[in-house]
């Protein structure tokens, strides 16, 4: 990471990585674990756990998606409500740049709080010049 962070995002992309054991789970599982060392708030937009959400309903099954937003929050990440300033955002962001408006809710939070997102989804490098990226790859 660039500098220490004073609170991060996580995207669903991040979530998916380490729900899954990809390659980069690991560096995820480390921030996790570095934010909690440093007292450090981990965030999530609740739009990208409702995608967290379909994505693992769709592969296997309801039961399990539940199983996974439970695992988030007891790894101590904060699910934030998106409110009409972090929508308003995120429409901003979808205006400008071709990206998932789930994305642009991760954008739009962390852009609000002055977090690290942290990611692998290559959509964010059209956002940089707004939010700070902390890049899995």
């Amino acid at each position: 990471m660039p500098r220490k962070p004073k609170t991060i995002v996580l995207d669903s992309w991040a979530i998916m990585s380490y729900l899954q054991g990809e390659p980069s789970a690991e560096k995820v599982a480390d921030t996790i674990a570095d934010a909690h060392e440093d007292n450090v708030p981990l965030l999530m937009s609740v739009v990208n756990a409702g995608e967290v959400w379909y994505i693992i309903a769709r592969r296997t099954s309801e039961a399990d998606a539940d199983r996974s937003i439970r695992e988030l929050k007891q790894l101590g990440i904060e699910l934030v409500d998106a409110g009409w300033e972090i929508a308003q955002e995120a429409g901003r962001f979808k205006a400008k740049h071709k990206m998932s408006f789930a994305d642009c809710f991760a954008a739009a939070l962390a852009k609000q709080r002055k977090a690290h997102l942290v990611t692998g989804d290559q959509e964010f490098k059209q956002v940089e010049a707004d939010v700070i990226i902390n890049w899995l790859k």
